[in-house]
């Protein structure tokens, strides 16, 4: 598999394959809101469509980066999400990174979004996706985020390699710039838990796909079955 490893600013053309990485936080808390019951991710360009969304759709639930805001319903933490009810409901996302990266390759003919707690899941449709070439999408630091080059990097040997241990992949990422800010609440919106459950390898077992449906870009899990019945997409 030819893995590449580029920064949003860096798509000059829109990749066969995409894999969007964001450790800390977005995908992380797309994982755990579908493990909370939500039915679907909307991801929103901006603030300002995130509100409109949820003003045409009152039960969806907004959520954003940073502190709380009127009109959003949940920052960004999958500390905080872990113990909401999303049974049945929609999440309209919209982040600094993570939802901007996942936009940028929307037209790509698979996309996926991925952090270390969908890692093996997302190595598991790359290899029976039978995917030659795949970019990866560093989104955090302008492309320089060691947590999501790390994420990355090491999604990319699962897809090729049986056996790889995660320990320096994650080492990397709980050294980040990015873990360090979250802890000594640089960012605002943060969970004392968020850096340790950012760092949960394979706490789910589905992998995040996002397709367009109409005029918006939405996620949705996607479970491998059984190892006896492993087929692509």
């Amino acid at each position: 598999m030819d893995a590449r490893f580029l920064g949003i600013a860096e798509l000059v053309e829109t990749p066969p394959v995409a894999v969007v990485v964001d450790v800390m936080r977005a995908f992380t808390v797309a994982a755990w809101a579908f493990a909370q019951g939500a039915e679907k991710i909307v991801l929103a360009e901006s603030l300002d469509e995130a509100l409109a969304l949820k003003a045409r759709h009152p039960e969806w639930v907004a959520l954003k980066d940073g502190p709380p805001a009127p009109g959003f319903d949940i920052v960004n933490s999958p500390g905080m999400l872990r113990s909401m009810d999303l049974g049945g409901r929609t999440v309209v996302q919209k982040t600094t990174a993570g939802t901007v990266g996942a936009l940028a390759v929307k037209d790509a003919s698979l996309v996926l979004c991925a952090g270390f707690v969908v890692a093996e899941a997302t190595a598991w449709v790359l290899r029976t996706h039978g995917c030659d070439r795949v970019t990866f999408v560093v989104t955090g630091e302008d492309g320089r985020a060691e947590e999501d080059l790390a994420c990355a990097q090491y999604i990319a040997r699962r897809a090729t390699e049986a056996e790889t241990d995660a320990a320096e992949f994650l080492r990397r990422a709980g050294e980040s710039r990015a873990a360090a800010e979250l802890v000594e609440g640089v960012r605002q919106g943060v969970h004392p838990d968020d850096v340790a459950l950012c760092l949960e390898l394979d706490r789910f077992p589905f992998a995040i796909v996002a397709t367009s449906e109409g005029s918006l870009m939405v996620l949705r899990p996607y479970a491998p079955p059984p190892p006896a019945d492993e087929a692509s997409i």
